[in-house]
């Protein structure tokens, strides 16, 4: 076994895994230190984005209500409008009798 070593380290294909294996360690401890600086930095804006995120979906949701309550008057109104120009018609053909009775 010391022999396939010795052959391993006196070759250039020793050399070439040793410095494969050196850069593939290499890869590996960047990408973790780049993985745990971006989790570091990004975690707090995430938090704070879902925060934001929770509270904008009250505000919708309270806007929801509020559009809700506006068309129920709106319909309240339309109701009203709709009664007085009965009204309205009613009070033309009383005005248009009582001319027509006058002359």
């Amino acid at each position: 076994m010391k022999t396939l070593f010795i052959i391993l380290a006196q070759s250039n294909t020793g050399a070439v895994i040793l410095i494969l294996a050196l850069l593939l360690v290499a890869a590996i401890i960047g990408y973790l230190t780049a993985w745990f600086y971006a989790k570091s930095v990004y975690t707090p804006i995430i938090k704070g984005l879902e925060a934001e995120k929770a509270d904008l979906l009250k505000q919708v949701t309270g806007l929801k209500d509020d559009l809700n309550k506006l068309n129920g008057k709106v319909d309240k109104l339309n109701e009203k409008i709709g009664k007085l120009e009965e009204e309205i018609a009613e009070k033309d053909k009383e005005i248009k009798h009582l001319k027509k009775s006058k002359k």
